[in-house]
């Protein structure tokens, strides 16, 4: 997946504002940031202020429901369910390596 194809262009981060955002999304659970760690390592270079709302909302959640997504075990509710959320959770799966969900 192509950090740089999103449907809505949206202005690069810089440098600075990358490792504010990684910092701000580390967790608790050492699962998730294995998740977060391959995301940026792949794609930090190439992000966007879209990419930063969506991951600030994923970051407002509870390890364990973060984890239950980043896993595919559960579906973002509608207030979660922003195309910016999903596509960072795109990101983050192909990233991290999360098994399809059937």
């Amino acid at each position: 997946m192509d950090v740089g194809t999103s449907a809505t262009a949206s202005p690069p981060l810089d440098e600075r504002a990358v490792r504010r955002l990684h910092w701000r999304c580390r967790r608790g659970l050492l699962e998730n940031d294995l998740f977060i760690t391959s995301f940026f390592e792949r794609y930090g270079a190439a992000l966007t202020e879209r990419h930063a709302r969506g991951l600030d909302a994923l970051m407002d959640l509870a390890d364990n429901d973060l984890l239950d997504l980043l896993l595919r075990r559960k579906l973002p509710q509608a207030g979660l369910a922003t195309p910016e959320v999903l596509e960072v959770l795109a990101l983050l799966h192909s990233a991290g390596g999360a098994p399809q969900r059937h």
